[in-house]
């Protein structure tokens, strides 16, 4: 149970029977009302602020719509104590034994725990990763892979529909660049001497590229003019270097079920009918911008181009669609491909991308606006740098330079499970410094041990109870008697994993996977704190053979635990360890 949602619910029905007794307006929206812990915990388990966002549209002071909902409120069986503070947001303490119901909750549910139909099964569409097809996932790729990805299961996990997206941007110059590098690793296959110029890929993952080109087309391409061999080896080594990215992204446990190639965009005259649209709807027109702000090159040249009216959709400025040379802005595609998401049945967007993207946002979210005549909203989320360290010094990367730090060179020192919780130990739009020691530290400054830690210990107390005979089946376990869960660690243990629901659909609805981290560690603590005054005082151990029907009451309670940790660290993508060593 969600024991928030079940309380909006008891204060909306509450709100409907003053309206009956005539106490307060019949017909008040109650969609703003919300149910949540309050700020300083000494003040009571939950808060509402139904009285302070009904009293305007009641025409009443909100102190004395308060004093008739508190007053309503008082009467649950559940309810211990109300009280209004300031102006008028009401809080409740609970007896303890509507939270301990929530164990057995959790044992019904297993590592579901959590899960809802917030969603309503409604289609999402989160676009992530969708990095230039010009070599391997660096690291640089890695926070919005699993930010992406984890985003993903977190929507899933509350009755979204999800599409996951990868975008080959595999037109434009750089991947000319990229088939003239793969075309000299071609040559010196073929037993030439090369040297690599400056502007062109030199890195040694061309070098199969070359191979296989070479097995493929024997010396027939090197017969051939550039106009020729172009689309050969390009198409080559897109394919190829897709295959590495799958393979990279698959290391960290991802996978995308839509590739859509900007390409066969271009291909589909899909730009064209998206310019076609503007045009029908006035927002397309023939205009010179201003020189861009702090732009004082003397290359600057004021020349007319094809505009789209992005200012009348919040952007900054209108935005050129058409270069001078006729050929399409980087933006014209952009439009085309979420046009196409829309048409595709997607009215939620979500992309996420690099922080060198930024000011991108407006003209997207604008052109989003324009072509779906406001039925779809697209997020944004950008994430922001990973500044890795070894021995006090970052590295720098460059692709091209073909000294970059790879992301199978991280997730092989570190692993898969610890590489996606740091990434998400910060929010998305903060910069995040990863420390090879610090990940693989045990300690309790380090998040991924300390979770797993948890999680570990937990199995190892269920293992040694299992060796004195106890009946350890989840039917068993809801059966405890959690009356005898008396202790304030206990109870606080028991809070947690009620408030993880919440927690669970409020991250879905700010996508902000982050939140998660944060309580799993949270969580970790409150029963690493647990296990600690077991230790100090012996009859708060988790196994006392003296008295058996509190022994069966704490392994319930940490069993319960074991799988909360378990489902939030699924969110994350991370499989929940259960030993370690």
């Amino acid at each position: 149970m969600n024991i928030f949602r079940h309380f909006e619910t008891r204060v909306e029905t509450a709100l409907t029977e003053l309206a009956a007794e005539g106490a307060i307006p019949t017909g008040l929206d109650f969609a703003r009302i919300a149910v949540e812990p309050p700020r300083d915990p000494s003040h009571g388990d939950l808060s509402t602020n139904a009285a302070m966002v009904l009293a305007k549209p009641a025409g009443m002071q909100p102190r004395a719509l308060a004093e008739k909902l508190a007053a309503k409120l008082k009467g649950e069986p559940s309810v211990t104590e109300v009280t209004i503070a300031g102006p008028g947001f009401i809080n409740l303490r609970l007896n303890d034994d509507i939270w301990r119901t929530g164990i057995a909750d959790v044992l019904r549910t297993g590592a579901t725990y959590g899960a809802s139909d917030l969603g309503a099964g409604e289609a999402v569409n989160i676009e992530y990763v969708s990095a230039n097809p010009t070599g391997p996932m660096h690291v640089g790729h890695v926070r919005g892979a699993v930010f992406g990805d984890a985003l993903a299961n977190l929507l899933e996990k509350v009755g979204y529909r999800v599409c996951r997206e990868y975008y080959i941007n595999d037109a434009g110059g750089q991947i000319e660049v990229l088939a003239r590098s793969a075309f000299l690793r071609y040559r010196e296959a073929m037993g030439e001497t090369i040297t690599i110029p400056e502007g062109l890929y030199p890195g040694d993952y061309l070098k199969p590229v070359g191979t296989a080109l070479a097995e493929a087309h024997g010396k027939k391409l090197a017969e051939m003019a550039e106009s020729e061999w172009l689309p050969i080896v390009r198409n080559t080594t897109i394919e190829m270097m897709m295959e590495l990215i799958r393979g990279d992204l698959a290391v960290l446990g991802i996978t995308h079920e839509v590739f859509y190639s900007e390409r066969e965009l271009h291909k589909t005259g899909a730009i064209e009918a998206v310019l076609k649209l503007l045009e029908d709807k006035g927002l397309i027109y023939t205009g010179v911008l201003e020189r861009p702000k702090g732009d004082t090159s003397e290359d600057w040249e004021e020349r007319p181009q094809t505009l789209f009216r992005s200012t009348q959709f919040g952007d900054d400025q209108d935005r050129a669609l058409k270069k001078s040379d006729g050929s399409w802005t980087y933006f014209a595609p952009d439009i085309a491909y979420h046009l196409d998401k829309f048409n595709r049945g997607y009215t939620k967007l979500i992309d996420v991308w690099g922080a060198d993207h930024s000011g991108y946002i407006k003209r997207v979210k604008a052109a989003v606006a324009a072509v779906t005549d406001n039925k779809a909203e697209i997020d944004v989320k950008v994430c922001q740098l990973v500044r890795l360290f070894r021995n006090g010094e970052p590295f720098r990367m460059s692709k091209r330079a073909g000294d970059f730090v790879t992301l199978r060179d991280v997730v092989d020192e570190v692993g898969k499970d610890a590489v996606r919780f740091m990434m998400l130990t910060r929010k998305n739009d903060a910069s995040l410094d990863f420390d090879f020691a610090k990940v693989m530290e045990q300690s309790r400054d380090n998040p991924v041990f300390y979770v797993q830690y948890a999680h570990a210990r937990i199995h190892s107390v269920l293992r040694n109870a299992k060796e004195l005979d106890f009946d350890l089946s989840d039917a068993a376990l809801a059966g405890a008697d959690f009356s005898l869960l008396s202790d304030e660690a206990e109870l606080g243990l028991v809070k947690l994993m009620g408030a993880f629901p919440r927690q669970i659909e409020q991250a879905a609805l700010a996508h902000e996977p982050h939140r998660i981290a944060f309580a799993l560690n949270d969580l970790a603590a409150g029963f690493h704190g647990l296990w600690n005054k077991g230790k100090d005082e012996h009859h708060l151990r988790f196994i006392l053979a003296e008295k058996r029907d509190v022994t069966l009451a704490r392994l319930a309670l940490i069993r319960a635990a074991a799988y909360v940790l378990a489902a939030g660290l699924g969110v994350l993508g991370v499989e929940p360890a259960e030993e370690m060593r």
